[in-house]
């Protein structure tokens, strides 16, 4: 495979329709409603995973990892539970513990033209796992 990167004439960003022609046009609506929902829920795991959380700041950190997902193409609602049985009772000196993918239950509300895909990830007792999936369709 051969990689050619050039500077030269460069495609507008800004013009969606370009983008999603040359990069997208061989994804479905309902595809791309996928992709869009997956993509950022890989974002949110492997970005926030280890982030510093304690009782005091999972209202905040909840709401910042909603507010930054929402700003990923064809994201339209983002709801972040930080499962606070994991932050009780913290008692080592510095009275927080990282982040983890077994503390969390997300879901992303991904659009792309009339298709909606709804993400989830939870953990899933029967797994001893925090999965991802797609919920619905």
């Amino acid at each position: 495979m051969e990689f050619n990167v050039t500077r030269g004439d460069r495609m507008d960003i800004n013009n969606k329709n370009e983008v999603n022609e040359k990069y997208f046009s061989n994804l479905s609506a309902r595809e791309r409603a996928i992709f869009e929902g997956g993509i950022s829920m890989g974002a949110i795991f492997h970005q926030f995973i280890g982030t510093p959380v304690n009782s005091k700041s999972a209202d905040s950190l909840e709401n910042a990892m909603e507010k930054s997902i929402k700003l990923q193409p064809g994201i339209k609602k983002a709801k972040v539970i930080i499962n606070r049985k994991f932050l009780a009772g913290l008692d080592n000196e510095f009275e927080y513990t990282g982040l983890n993918g077994d503390m969390l239950d997300v879901q992303i509300h991904a659009e792309y033209q009339k298709a909606r895909a709804v993400i989830r990830m939870k953990y899933i007792e029967e797994l001893n796992y925090p999965l991802m999936y797609v919920e619905s369709i």
